[in-house]
Formats: structure tokens, C-alpha cells, sequence
């Protein structure tokens, strides 16, 4: 079961045309009254009740901002950044997770077309396979960066999409994420949570932070951005283009599509 389309596109269009009437801010100092004129938005936008609730009790949050204007390692390069991400570690273990579950990962790939060792990969560089989903709270982290005037109108979609997540009980205000409000497994923002969520193991709820829900909608994200069943993925390949859709770095992507290979191999 996937979650709701209309909900998923009210939380990814909210912006067009529209905008929050209290201003952005690069300090605490205004938080509160954004908060306060953003759940006017998030009302408009379908939000309900316990939506609204988790944005009251949302904090600013200095961590996450601080992780904003540090992102170092994207500018490595390509052998400097496998290294500093463990890119061994992930596709030695990688093999062993194809092994133990090939089963599941061939049902993945029947379903969506995405091979293994994408998956797998994706799944080892974001979280070291659910070893460390982070430390801080994601409604307070994406609403922080939503009101932050840095990249606001890219993450005020992502925050009502958070706010519709908590309404359908696939998190609370309480859940722990990234840095950056990213949630689950594979690290999912909440607007692609919501749109791209699938709950593979059909129990009536999509869980990101099961890993056979969380790797299905990370499987049917990329299925969704236009993988091509079959094709290759490596850089020039069809396929790469549809990794940069998870990840903007060309560093990421490159590391993706060589540990996956290597995964399978």
C-alpha cells in the first residue's frame, strides 16, 4: 500500500503561488512567530490536529543549522570520499545482506526494476544499514530549516509533508532523524516519505524505520524518477541519472553506482 496521492501532492505543491507571511530568519529569534504563521499554511495545506501539535512542539534547532553550513564531505574527491564513507566496509557487508536476503532483493527487483546492489548501497552509505538513523528530532529539524532563509522554499514543502507524516502515524513528533530532517533507513525527506512510501510487508502503515518498508519506497522512489529495467547504471550509463534524483553530489552518486556493482559482482 502506498501513501495517499492527494495527500502527497498537497504536501509537495503547497508553494505554488503561496507563501508563509512571517519572514524567514538565520537566528532563533524569530522561530516562534514563523511557527505560528506557518500552521496557518499547514492548515491550508490539510494538516490536522496532531500535525499541528508536533509544529508547536518543534524547537529550533542550532545542530542542525550548523550541519547546513558544513557539508565537507561532498566536496572530497572520489577516493577521498569512498574512504571517508567506509565504502568497504558497506560492500563487504553488502555481499553478505545480497546473500542472506536474495529473496527479498529479487522481489524488490521483479516489483520496481532496481537491482540489489543499488539498493544495498544506498541503504550501507546512509545509514551503515540502520546502524545510526540519527540523533535529532525531524519535525524540529525540517521546520527549522523550512524557516531558515537559506534554502526555505525547498524545505517548507518537506516540512508539511513531515507534519502529514505524523498526522498518519508514520512518525511522531518525537522521531529521530538526520541532521537535515531526514528520516528512516535510506534517509528519506519527508515530502518523498510521504509521496514515494510504500509498506511492502502490508501491516496498514508505511515505517521507514522497518527496513523492508524503507527499502521498497527507496526501490520505488528511484523506479518513479525513470529507472530503466535492465539498464546500466554506472556513470554515461542510463540509469546514473536517476541516482543523482537521491543525491545531487556527483561524488555520491559515483560511490553508489561503483559499490553497487561491486556489491553484486
Amino acid at each position: 500500500m502506498r501513501l495517499s496521492l492527494s495527500a502527497a501532492l498537497a504536501a509537495i505543491g503547497i508553494l505554488a503561488g503561496s507563501a508563509v507571511s512571517a519572514a524567514c530568519g538565520n537566528t532563533s529569534a524569530g522561530f516562534e512567530q514563523w511557527k505560528a504563521s506557518f500552521a496557518q499554511t499547514a492548515q491550508r495545506a490539510g494538516v490536522g490536529q496532531r500535525g499541528l501539535q508536533a509544529l508547536a512542539s518543534a524547537r529550533y534547532s542550532n545542530g542542525t543549522i550548523a550541519a547546513d553550513r558544513n557539508q565537507k564531505s561532498f566536496k572530497y574527491s572520489l577516493e577521498k570520499f569512498m574512504q571517508v564513507r567506509g565504502s568497504a566496509t558497506i560492500i563487504a557487508q553488502g555481499r553478505k545482506r545480497l546473500a542472506r536476503d536474495a529473496k527479498f532483493y529479487s522481489a524488490l527487483e521483479e516489483i520496481y526494476g532496481v537491482p540489489a546492489g543499488v539498493i544495498i548501497a544506498i541503504h550501507g552509505m546512509e545509514t551503515a544499514f540502520g546502524g545510526f538513523m540519527g540523533d535529532t528530532p525531524v519535525v524540529s529539524a525540517i521546520t527549522t530549516l523550512a524557516y531558515d532563509c537559506r534554502r526555505s522554499d525547498f524545505f517548507i514543502p518537506h516540512a508539511i509533508g513531515a507534519l502529514q507524516l505524523v498526522d498518519m502515524g508514520s512518525i511522531t513528533a518525537a522521531t529521530q532523524g538526520a541532521k537535515h530532517g531526514e528520516l528512516g533507513h535510506t534517509q528519506f525527506l519527508p515530502g518523498n516519505a510521504l509521496r514515494y512510501g510504500v509498506d511492502i510487508d502490508r501491516n496498514g502503515r508505511v515505517d521507514f524505520y522497518n527496513q523492508s518498508d524503507a527499502l521498497a519506497s527507496t526501490a520505488n522512489f528511484l523506479a518513479s524518477k525513470g529507472w530503466r529495467r535492465g539498464a546500466g547504471f554506472q556513470q554515461g550509463q542510463p540509469n546514473f541519472a536517476v541516482i543523482k534524483e537521491w543525491n545531487a553530489a556527483t561524488v555520491y552518486q559515483q560511490a553508489i553506482a561503483i559499490m553497487g556493482a561491486e556489491i553484486m559482482r
